[in-house]
């Protein structure tokens, strides 16, 4: 018997409840950090005095320290026991949300965002094994639906929350509403839990895969992020972060592949179907999470919207995935997942096709139905690419593949971001100097003179039009280029097997 796998205490009636609400909660609290904060980076970029650009620091940092921390969560539990680490992890989440809230630079608050993601990177899954544990075992699948909702809904109110916390109090307090939270989830847990608790193993720990993990991935990080301000590849400091990052991964892949017992499982990419399906993953929603991030920054920034109302437009995704979720899983045990998938990327790609007319005038609801439409194929997508990848494995490899896929969807969310933002920002910089070219800026103050203005003012409205509209020429061209990347991923699945029938997604996170 595998030290997780010991008989736990199954709850029930109001006992269950509370736990069950305590481990929904703390799953919501983590999942909504990865969005609530996409609004609210114009606010905090102007409050600290930094471009919108170094804002998406602050997104892209969670995301990669919560991957890091992933692979990890099933050494964490079998040495410390799953309770403990699920209760001293949301203490960790509680605190450096506090230091979130009162930071006061840059530099001080991606550190804090990245202590915040190693602590929630284990919440995810913990939270699933910590409810599987306490339902009785005919009830699991009541256990996965309370799971598989808060998962969910979270990202949909994640921007709305965060647009009327930063317009109506400040931004700080997008971090400061989890304190509340992770005390009660980490005295809930360690009072209502304790006979759940696992068993305790004395484990050792690929150490050097862990330092390779962090290393390379790291670099990679700093390089995407600060490689436009420092012209990419002319400044050494570029260069060196990209030497590293390289060497650093050859070096991690062989030494994980050699490894008894590797942090992260690289031999399940010996699976076809694994390998077709993960990559078919990572496109697509590195695609979807980079568009979550630039279009409440260009509502921002160039439409006139208030963060909350960014929030509404943006929150459209979630209102139809949720919706069609049990209708996509109903279909996916009737029809060949590949076909799912590839009709859920499909219509995630055909809503970036109006995102790609988009002009300056757009209304709130051309804007917003876009979100709805993409919403609609995300569920279509998310699930069957979970059954595709975990049914390629073999059985006792479950487990550490979806570590890995969960792993690789929140690298390549967090890598995408950073080549969109510095894309779309070097994109906005190109299209104003063609309409700084093009423009002739004389016939216009004449008629901005006529209707009251002075020189001055004329000048600064001509600016901020030609502004608004390279920005929003950015976007569209962003939008486009999503557009054949989404198909791309849609076609990649048919390279994979079908997977069997009755595939145990339950280890997925």
């Amino acid at each position: 018997m595998a030290p997780n796998d010991v008989p736990a205490e199954t709850l029930r009636g109001g006992r269950l409840l509370a736990a069950g609400i305590v481990l929904a909660l703390a799953n919501f609290m983590v999942v909504l950090d990865t969005t609530i904060a996409n609004v609210s980076v114009p606010h905090i970029a102007g409050s600290l005095g930094i471009s919108a650009s170094q804002g998406t620091w602050i997104i892209t940092s969670y995301a990669v320290a919560e991957a890091i921390c992933v692979p990890l969560t099933g050494w964490l539990a079998m040495r410390f026991g799953a309770v403990r680490t699920f209760a001293v992890a949301m203490l960790g989440f509680g605190l450096f949300s506090v230091l979130c809230g009162l930071s006061t630079t840059l530099t001080m608050l991606v550190a804090c965002r990245v202590g915040q993601g190693l602590c929630g990177g284990p919440l995810m899954p913990l939270s699933q094994t910590l409810l599987l544990r306490i339902f009785p075992k005919e009830k699991h699948g009541q256990a996965m639906g309370i799971w598989a909702m808060t998962t969910v809904v979270a990202p949909v109110l994640g921007p709305i929350l965060g647009g009327l916390i930063s317009d109506n109090w400040s931004w700080n307090w997008i971090f400061f509403i989890n304190i509340p939270v992770a005390l009660f989830c980490a005295a809930g847990a360690s009072i209502m839990l304790a006979k759940s608790e696992t068993m305790r193993v004395k484990l050792g720990v690929d150490m050097v895969g862990l330092i390779l993990l962090v290393l390379w991935i790291g670099a990679l990080q700093l390089m995407l992020d600060l490689g436009r301000e420092h012209d990419w590849f002319e400044d050494g400091f570029i260069v060196s972060l990209g030497i590293v990052a390289a060497i650093g991964f050859v070096i991690f892949l062989i030494w994980e592949m050699t490894e008894k017992e590797p942090i992260v499982n690289i031999r399940v990419f010996r699976h076809r179907g694994f390998t077709v399906a993960v990559a078919s993953l990572a496109f697509a929603f590195g695609t979807f999470f980079a568009s979550a991030v630039i279009i409440p920054q260009w509502l921002q920034t160039s439409m006139g919207y208030t963060a909350t109302w960014a929030g509404y437009a943006t929150a459209f995704t979630g209102v139809l995935a949720v919706v069609m979720s049990p209708v996509a899983a109903k279909l996916t045990e009737k029809y060949d997942p590949r076909a799912i998938v590839c009709f859920g990327i499909v219509s995630m790609g055909l809503a970036c096709i109006p995102r790609a007319l988009w002009t300056s005038e757009a209304d709130f609801w051309t804007l917003a139905l876009p979100q709805l439409m993409q919403g609609f194929g995300l569920p279509f997508f998310i699930v069957p690419v979970t059954i595709i990848a975990l049914g390629a494995v073999d059985p006792e490899e479950t487990a550490s593949a979806a570590g890995v896929m969960n792993f690789l969807r929140t690298m390549a969310g967090a890598i995408a971001t950073s080549i969109s933002s510095t894309w779309w920002d070097n994109s906005a910089r190109v299209a104003r100097n063609d309409l700084a070219s093009t423009l002739q800026p004389g016939e216009t103050q004449s008629v901005l003179a006529s209707m009251g203005m002075g020189f001055e003012q004329a000048r600064s409205t001509i600016e901020r039009l030609v502004d608004q509209e390279s920005a929003t020429l950015a976007t569209t061209q962003l939008f486009a280029v999503s557009t054949a990347i989404f198909i791309v991923a849609a076609l990649i699945i048919w390279f994979s097997p079908r997977p069997p029938a009755n595939v145990d997604t339950s280890a997925a996170h």
